[in-house]
């Protein structure tokens, strides 16, 4: 949620005239992340989990592109994009990680499987 939190304020600073275009791409894909992963886990089921863990992902990919478009366009600075691309790195290495032991607890709950 500090991801969100922080687009918000860099979008914040953008001309006006981005009020309806990059700022509001910016913040769907920011408020897009917390929002997948909570809404994945609150479908208890493990697959819908993973599936919306992904989801969260694409929008740290999305959320980073805009960001270095609007660098490229004079809206932010390198330094303020570089902080974000560290945060949705971080992000995403969490993700990654919590995808990967999802679906191997997924391999080891498949019908089937014998059991240790």
């Amino acid at each position: 949620m500090a991801l969100v939190v922080n687009s918000y304020k860099i979008t914040g600073q953008f001309p006006d005239g981005e009020r309806y275009g990059l700022v509001t791409q910016i913040r769907r894909a920011a408020v897009s992340v917390p929002s997948n992963i909570a809404e994945g886990y609150g479908r208890n089921q493990l697959g819908d989990y993973i599936r919306h863990l992904s989801i969260s992902n694409g929008s740290l990919k999305e959320l980073e592109t805009q960001m270095l478009i609007a660098n490229r366009l004079g809206f932010v600075g390198a330094q303020t994009v570089q902080q974000v691309l560290g945060q949705t790195a971080r992000i995403g290495r969490m993700l990654a990680a919590l995808i990967r032991k999802l679906k191997q607890r997924r391999r080891e709950l498949a019908p089937g499987r014998p059991k240790p």
